[in-house]
Parts: structure tokens; sequence; C-alpha cells
């Protein structure tokens, strides 16, 4: 039996076991020296937008060791930086990777299935134009805020197709890049069509850029071979509110919202309808569905006191819009109230009055 089928209860137990494991396997000393050796030879830092669709994971995707890329989620991948909140957090986080003489690479994705548009953007109703569009809107505000001479901040539109986990990369003059097209033995060539897509990318974020498409590439291969079935619509049966979901490297498992719009209601009521829409369609049990709150700390004391009170505001707020748009799903709520540690990958479950 698949984790959708089984018990509400026995799904949550689950994905607690799960959350310990990624963490176990984050502390060890093999992950540990994984990522100290990738970033030694690729120090680009890398922050991907991305829909709150738990199909898309850039890091299974590519083939690179947990903890290097930064993802930032939204219903539908849909930001403005004029959000205070996502201004503030980018800006910091491009601030902290520069003073260490690093650059940023920021993919801005949209996705789509090329065997079947229902299994699409539900965010944007299925139009990948209208979503294609959308991550050129964010690429200029991203340029507007950090520069448009890419010296440091180097922003690429990037298209993710969910049937087989396919990257495709628009280039600055148009070009595109299905990287499903490629094989082992364009490896060779790979770096010369990246240059030929961003000429004016920095060397060393083309070189950063480099070990991504090559694990994808890799990545194809190993879900062509193993003939994966091809029901992958939404059958997720947990929405997910703040930040510090890494572990959830499962398709179809969670809808994950991070924190940043100032109209947080709307993305949670549509995850809701989509929760819904799965128990009817029998896709998952209609016993229940998890409402899962998270914010990340960095130090112990005020740091992590304040992540409680974050997590508790999220979750008490993300339950209210369900009860008051959602009445009859509200009844088959559970929930958790979590903080990360973000130095161990610790979800560590916080007492609710």
């Amino acid at each position: 039996m698949g984790i959708h089928s089984k018990t509400i209860q026995a799904r949550i137990d689950w994905l607690l076991d799960l959350a310990r494991r990624y963490s176990s396997s984050y502390c060890s000393p093999e992950s540990f020296l994984a990522r100290e050796r990738y970033l030694a030879k690729h120090p680009s830092a890398i922050v991907v937008l991305k829909c709150m669709d738990g199909r898309i994971n850039i890091p299974v995707a590519t083939n690179t060791p947990p903890g290097i890329i930064q993802p930032i989620r939204n219903l539908g991948g849909m930001f403005n930086l004029g959000w205070p909140h996502l201004g503030e957090v980018l800006a910091n986080y491009v601030h902290e990777r520069v003073s260490t003489g690093r650059r940023v690479l920021m993919l801005i994705t949209y996705h789509f299935s090329k065997g079947d548009e229902h299994r699409g953007c539900a965010g944007f109703c299925f139009d990948t134009e209208a979503a294609k569009a959308h991550t050129y809107a964010i690429k200029k505000q991203v340029e507007h805020t950090f520069g448009s001479g890419h010296g440091t901040v180097y922003p690429i539109v990037c298209g993710f197709e969910t049937d087989e986990d396919a990257l495709i990369l628009h280039g600055t003059n148009g070009e595109i890049l299905d990287i499903s097209r490629l094989g082992p033995e364009d490896g060779n060539t790979l770096g010369l069509r990246l240059e030929a897509l961003y000429p004016d990318m920095p060397n060393q974020i083309r070189q950063d850029l480099l070990p991504l498409v090559l694990g994808n590439i890799d990545h194809i291969a190993e879900v062509k071979r193993a003939a994966r079935a091809l029901d992958i619509e939404h059958r997720e049966w947990m929405i997910c509110v703040g930040r510090g979901f890494d572990f959830l490297h499962m398709p179809n498992l969670a809808l994950i919202i991070g924190p940043y719009s100032p109209d947080l209601a709307d993305p949670i009521r549509q995850a809701a309808g989509i929760i819904e829409n799965n128990m009817r369609a029998g896709r998952i049990p209609d016993d229940g569905f998890l409402l899962l709150a998270s914010a990340p700390y960095v130090e112990i004391g005020v740091d992590r006191a304040r992540a409680e009170l974050k997590s508790r505001f999220l979750s008490q707020f993300a339950a209210e819009v369900i009860r008051t748009e959602h009445p009859e799903l509200a009844s088959k709520m559970f929930m958790q109230t979590a903080v990360l540690n973000w130095h161990s990958r610790d979800l560590e479950m916080v007492v609710t009055d």
C-alpha cells in the first residue's frame, strides 16, 4: 500500500519519521563533508523561486547534495519583490553571501507536464504561457533590485517539466536549452552551450551552473529507466506553511506555502481547495489531512523563541482560513506546529495551547 492510501495517522507518523531520517542523514559526517567539498568547488550561492507543488524539487532533479540550494516557494511560483517580507528575505540572503565573496545564481521557475496539461500548474489554471510570462516579470524585478549587469546576482528563467523532472533553460536572447534532449555524450560541449545561452554570465557562476545541468541529465536518465507512472496528478494530503520543508523530497505529498505574500490567505485557500478536490476524486482517503507549520531558527534563545511564535501564528492563521473557506474540510484537519533547527535540519515539534 502506497503512503497516499494509508490512514491519516499512519501518514503523519510516516512523515515525522521521514523528517527524523532526513536530519540524521543531513548531520552525518559523509553528508557534511559532501556539502563542504561541493561548496569548495562551486562557491556560488543558489536560490530557487518555485511553486508550492511538491513535485518541483530542484536538488533531487539535479543530484545536488541537500543544503546547497535555497528554496523559496509560493502558489504557482507567484512572487513580487515588492512584498515586504520577500524583499527582505532575498536582500538579506544576497548580502550575507556577497559579504563572503560569493555570487548568487537565482533560478526563477515555472512548471508544466508535456504529457497532460492537467498535470501542470494548478496555480496558473494550467496555463503554461501565463506562468512563463510571470517568471520573466520576476526576472525584471530581480534585475531592478540587484542590477541588470548581472555581475553579482544572475537570474535565470527556468522551466521544469514534471513528467521527466527536466530543466528547460531560457537564454538571454530567447534561446532554449531543453535538458531532456541531452545525454551524457553532450557533457563535453555543455560549457560552450551555456556560454552561448548566457554570454554575460560570470565564469564562476557558469561553472557552478554546469553541475546542475549534468546532474539533471543523469536524473532524467534514472527517471526514464524507472518507467515512472504518469498518474502524477495532484495527490497531496498535507498543507505546509512556512519554511523548512526540504525533507519532503517525494512528489505529490505536500503543498508548500512560503510566508512571503502579504495576502497569505489566498494560497492557503487554493491549497485547501486542491486537498478537498483530491478527497472528492478519491485520489487520497477522506479521513483527514495534515496542516503543518514550520519556522527555522539559527540560534537558541531569542531566535528560537521568535520561530515558535511565528510557527504558531502561521498555524493558527492557516487553520482559520480553512475553517472559514472550507468548513467541511476543516473538520478533517490535523495540525502540527514545529520549528526547524537550521544547522541540523531537525524538525522540532512545538506544543500549542
